[in-house]
């Protein structure tokens, strides 16, 4: 009995998982215990030291990033190694290692993963994906490209992690028409993975999508002393955006395409359903009128002065708020919120917060940018968009923006480079973290279907991610020539 229970023991050992988790903790300690490193220097001279604090953020970002991708432990848990670590070794004191796991942002996550619930429980995620299917048929590199479409139309109006809170559960519902069985499916990996993505890249479109672009612009103005507006921003990063959806389609339907071709009768059983739910209740029309409006106040907000100094998280979490006062949710729904997809945004925002504090980012940034400071024109900028698109998967894409543009400006004149272009290439990439999870919600969102593992994610990550610089390139070289963005300085 013993001699069974032992061989099942050691053949349930996960070697893998203990080689990866040693990996991180010998990064962890090789990196904060190593002697000083030596400082970065900007093109002006001057010098930026790596402290033993900077250097301890370093060590817990490998640490984080290892755990991360190879999923060692439930990737909530990680988040809380992180803030651990921080403490413990002094590299941040508790009161902000910790509280950064509920800023503003981690709140917004929260109160957007809380409206995809009610849009489950009340049926109306059901009534949109009937009508969705009607229209789009049984063909399902149709559907596909029909849920891409809708999400990104969606993020040039509301922000990106709003739309995939939304989006989610709809697509639940469209994958359980495709197979009543649990296993992951090429089309369910395809389906939740290129929502996620295509929220990315049709984010970048307007300034409505994410925070990025405001601060982004709020950068240019202070260094460069030019405004860009609303729809300058939109009028370049449109055919970016849409290029990129199409082309996330076509790559979803080589590595992830379907294994059917077709549901056969999916039309015409959508239409039954839909017909069976009946006339819409007041309960669906209380929860959509109660989401629309705070769409359309956070949409406002960049319009209407009064509206700007409030948070939009405050907006937003109204919601959540009204939602239980009119008992469309309760104390159960409450407790079915993913507490493991809120403490990987925790823990995401913790390390970017670290790195940005001790100074870790800028040092990274300004060593990265150095190195190409004599290089052609066009090697410079995608060195630029290259180094952001890496670190906005690791923390805030705000924060990538924050540390790398400043330089990239400085950077910029001595090239004869314009600093509009460098503006633009960094907000398409911050806009699109395909590697890791904490990169952007939409990510942990569609982690939480359980179709894909962290570890494919940041595989198939790879190749949407040269995709994307390649992109990048073509709209520097040609595209925005064309529309008659100034590129270099003359």
């Amino acid at each position: 009995m013993s001699t069974d229970t032992s061989a099942l023991t050691a053949s349930n050992f996960d070697w893998k998982r203990i080689v990866f988790l040693l990996i991180g903790l010998t990064l962890f300690f090789v990196v904060n215990f190593s002697p000083p490193w030596p400082d970065a220097i900007d093109p002006t001279g001057k010098h930026f030291v790596l402290s033993k604090e900077a250097k301890g953020a370093l060590a817990v970002f490998l640490l984080g990033g290892t755990w991360w991708v190879f999923e060692v432990v439930p990737i909530g848990v990680t988040s809380l190694t992180i803030g651990v670590l921080q403490v413990l070794f002094l590299i941040r004191p508790a009161q902000k290692a910790f509280t950064d796991f509920m800023t503003p942002s981690v709140l917004f996550i929260f109160a957007s993963l809380v409206i995809g619930m009610v849009f489950t429980k009340t049926g109306l995620t059901k009534r949109l994906a009937y009508k969705m299917l009607a229209i789009v048929g049984e063909k399902t590199s149709m559907i596909y490209l029909g849920c891409f479409v809708v999400t990104a139309a969606l993020t040039h109006i509301m922000a990106h992690t709003a739309v995939a809170a939304t989006m989610y559960p709809l697509l639940m519902t469209i994958y359980a028409m495709y197979t009543d069985d649990d296993e992951p499916t090429k089309f369910g990996k395809g389906l939740f993975m290129g929502m996620a993505f295509v929220a990315g890249a049709g984010s970048i479109v307007t300034l409505l999508g994410a925070a990025r672009g405001a601060v982004a612009l709020g950068f240019f103005k202070d260094i460069v002393g030019r405004d860009v507006s609303f729809f300058e921003l939109t009028f370049y990063m449109f055919p970016i955006g849409w290029a990129m959806t199409f082309v996330l389609w076509g790559f979803f339907m080589v590595f992830f395409k379907p294994e059917k071709k077709t549901i056969p009768g999916l039309r015409e059983k959508a239409k039954k359903l839909g017909a069976a739910m009946g006339k819409i209740t007041k309960t669906e029309i209380l929860a959509a009128s109660i989401i629309f409006i705070c769409i359309l106040v956070m949409s406002a907000k960049q319009f209407i002065p009064i509206l700007q100094p409030v948070d939009k998280t405050a907006i937003i979490l109204v919601s959540t708020v009204l939602f239980f006062v009119f008992r469309i949710l309760d104390i159960k729904d409450l407790e079915m919120v993913p507490w493991n997809i809120i403490l990987l945004f925790g823990g995401a925002m913790s390390i970017g917060f670290c790195l940005w504090q001790t100074g870790a980012a800028e040092w990274l940034a300004i060593n990265w940018l150095t190195m190409f400071q004599e290089s052609h024109w066009f090697i410079f900028v995608m060195s630029i968009a290259f180094f952001i698109m890496i670190m906005t998967n690791f923390i805030m894409n705000v924060a990538a923006i924050a540390i790398s543009l400043p330089v990239a400006l400085v950077i910029a004149p001595y090239l004869g480079v314009a600093p509009e272009v460098i503006l633009f290439s960094a907000l398409i990439v911050a806009g699109m973290p395909f590697l890791l999870l904490v990169g952007a919600a939409p990510n942990a969102i569609a982690y939480d279907s359980k179709q894909f593992t962290t570890g494919e994610f940041f595989l198939f990550g790879i190749p949407a991610s040269i995709l994307l610089m390649i992109l990048v390139g073509i709209a520097v070289a040609v595209i925005w020539p064309i529309m008659g963005m100034p590129i270099l300085i003359k």
